[in-house]
């Protein structure tokens, strides 16, 4: 926050330019059916998972443009996995750069984006669908150094 107690972005002008990477993930929750019908590619709109992937790297590269005060930064690298598990979809997303802040936010954007376009796929199958576990995995780079998030 500014003097006058207004939020405002933080100044990176000072900070070095340093390789960042950062993984997130997320969860689709879905009953057996619609995992079978995942499998099988009797979803009405196609493929959840390469949908996803796609939308997921999309939305790495416009998250300044959804959260207030992030800075707009060139991704050197955004990866998303979408794999379908025994409890629905697991996804990965991974962003990297060179700059002045983190991409942990393009990460977390990247998962939350896939999971909502999985929900999106495979509603007609099933309303039920829960999203959870959005989670930052690890980040490397920058004045704080590594994090990597302890199993449990």
């Amino acid at each position: 926050m500014d003097e006058e107690g207004r939020v405002s972005m933080v100044d990176t002008s000072a900070k070095p330019q340093t390789a960042r990477r950062a993984v997130a993930s997320a969860r689709v929750l879905m009953s057996a059916e619609t995992v079978e019908a995942v499998r099988a590619r009797r979803t009405p709109k196609g493929d959840p998972l390469e949908t996803a992937r796609v939308a997921g790297i999309m939305a790495a590269k416009r998250t300044a443009e959804l959260i207030p005060l992030c800075h707009p930064l060139p991704l050197t690298h955004v990866e998303v996995r979408a794999t379908l598990e025994e409890f629905g979809v697991s996804i990965e997303a991974e962003a990297a750069t060179t700059a002045q802040t983190g991409v942990e936010m393009e990460a977390l954007t990247a998962a939350t984006v896939a999971a909502l376009t999985v929900y999106d796929m495979c509603k007609a199958v099933e309303k039920g669908i829960e999203i959870t576990d959005v989670r930052l995995e690890s980040k490397t780079g920058g004045k704080s150094g590594d994090w990597k998030r302890e199993k449990s």
